[in-house]
């Protein structure tokens, strides 16, 4: 028992010496053991370069299911055509067009960009997601200041879900046929 007390006591002992000063530190005049934190200076994230085209433009593409979309904005009014025809005519139910607008909504910029694109395969609901990872990477590509906040809500990973295959023996990916008794 005294052996533990012994032990502890002098533990108590050396929690009140002072530290030695490490060789990172700087020691002050008349502080003999006054070690002073190392100090890191990070220098601000590098701002990404603007990528346009010729014409002006911001080129990026998009994917989602099946689809792919090839899309260009550039400043405008708000005009999105795809495939040649305007948003509304495309994509007629609201919700495809509410998700095609959603990068402008998080960056706050609605109404303030042009967007022209060409989507192939996959159907409405895929292409809609196709051309929204588009509209977000061409964003950023455009004004690398919106990376943050298009980052921060999603829109610039690929959502990668697939339809899965379908399997021999099987009536679906995962059904089976069904059971007969005779």
């Amino acid at each position: 028992m005294s052996d533990n007390r012994q032990s502890l006591s002098d533990l108590a002992d050396l929690t009140n010496q002072p530290a030695p000063v490490a060789a990172t530190s700087t020691v002050l005049a008349g502080d003999e053991y006054a070690p002073a934190a190392p100090v890191v200076v990070r220098e601000p994230m590098p701002l990404r370069e603007q990528i346009l085209d010729k014409q002006g433009r911001a080129y990026a593409t998009g994917r989602r299911k099946d689809a792919v979309a090839r899309v260009w904005i550039k400043p405008g009014s708000g005009k999105i055509t795809i495939n040649g025809r305007d948003q509304e005519v495309y994509f007629a139910r609201p919700t495809l067009r509410l998700v095609i607008n959603q990068p402008f909504g998080v960056a706050e910029r609605d109404g303030a960009y042009d967007v022209v694109c060409t989507v192939k395969g996959g159907g409405l609901s895929g292409q809609a997601g196709a051309v929204k990872h588009g509209i977000s990477q061409a964003l950023t590509k455009f004004e690398p200041i919106l990376r943050a906040p298009v980052k921060a809500a999603g829109f610039l990973t690929r959502d990668s879900r697939t339809v899965e295959r379908k399997k021999y023996g099987r009536a679906k990916a995962r059904r089976s046929f069904q059971f007969s008794k005779r």
